[in-house]
């Protein structure tokens, strides 16, 4: 069984930073990729920031240039470095672990942890 230990969201004031991160522990003989996405009310689930191996990296347009996602191999754990946020960035914001086992690949999702951006 996989856990995902999500932390790092809140409430910060237009122009602010957060940093979130999400820590994968379980049966995983590999992680694939590890990312976020996020969903504001009544918006679908939409990426925001992936990394696929150890350095390909996705980012959605609306956060290129202010968000920066990174890995940290030994500890199975993707951060996400948010400056200069926006109101619009508000979301909940969950996280994605792409991963193999002995059944073949897995997608799972974190519970979500709450970014407001608000003054």
């Amino acid at each position: 069984q996989v856990q995902l230990a999500e932390s790092g969201g809140g409430l910060v004031q237009p122009g602010g930073s957060l940093r979130l991160s999400c820590a994968a522990s379980g049966s995983m003989f590999r992680i694939n990729a590890m990312g976020w996405y996020r969903q504001a009310p009544g918006k679908q689930r939409e990426l925001v920031a992936r990394i696929i191996g150890d350095i390909s990296t996705r980012y959605a347009d609306s956060v290129k240039g202010r968000f920066t996602i990174s890995r940290d191999n030994a500890k199975n754990t993707v951060y996400l470095q948010m400056n200069s946020l926006k109101p619009e960035d508000t979301a909940v914001y969950y996280c994605n672990v792409v991963y193999r086992d002995y059944g073949g690949e897995h997608d799972y999702w974190g519970q979500g942890t709450q970014v407001t951006v608000s003054s």
